[in-house]
């Protein structure tokens, strides 16, 4: 056994439906965690500062910057990631089919946290303007687009009409 075993923490949280359990020292970060601990690397991380919103998933309903939260923190909690948004099936979910009927994304990094993002924000306000959209999202970085496909799958994904916006 070694030295460092004594400052490890058991850490148990339903993901995605199912439980998982892990190891974690107490400084150990949600997003490391997940990443490295349950191997879910769907959840990205772009800065380790809460800057980006790459790590974004829901924490017990919310959408949480993982890299800001503890894993023992989410002891209990019931944790999605992107990895459980799609159907059991494969089948994605409105939030990603939209993403890639409306072509928002391109490197795909940010994807996750805009994916779980979006998610959080049809779940508290089911039809948003594209003003709210673009409010609501200023908390993620996406370095390759302008945002405009973003918004506009965001837009399709609460069944608004997107047809007159142009592609970008």
């Amino acid at each position: 056994s070694s030295k460092w075993e004594e400052f490890m923490t058991k850490v148990t949280m339903t993901v995605n439906g199912k439980t998982a359990s892990g190891e974690a020292e107490g400084r150990t970060l949600l997003s490391s965690f997940l990443r490295e601990e349950l191997e879910l690397t769907g959840t990205h991380v772009g800065c380790d500062t809460s800057q980006c919103g790459a790590c974004v998933v829901h924490v017990n309903g919310v959408a949480v910057k993982s890299c800001t939260m503890l894993a023992v923190e989410a002891e209990g909690a019931e944790v999605a990631t992107i990895e459980g948004q799609a159907s059991a099936d494969g089948t994605l979910n409105s939030v990603q089919q939209a993403f890639q009927d409306h072509h928002g994304l391109q490197c795909g990094f940010c994807t996750p946290g805009m994916v779980m993002s979006a998610t959080a924000l049809l779940k508290d306000n089911p039809k948003p303007s594209e003003q709210e959209i673009r409010e609501y999202l200023e908390g993620n970085i996406c370095r390759c687009t302008g945002y405009h496909n973003i918004v506009k799958s965001i837009l399709a994904a609460s069944g608004q009409d997107v047809s007159a916006i142009a592609a970008e």
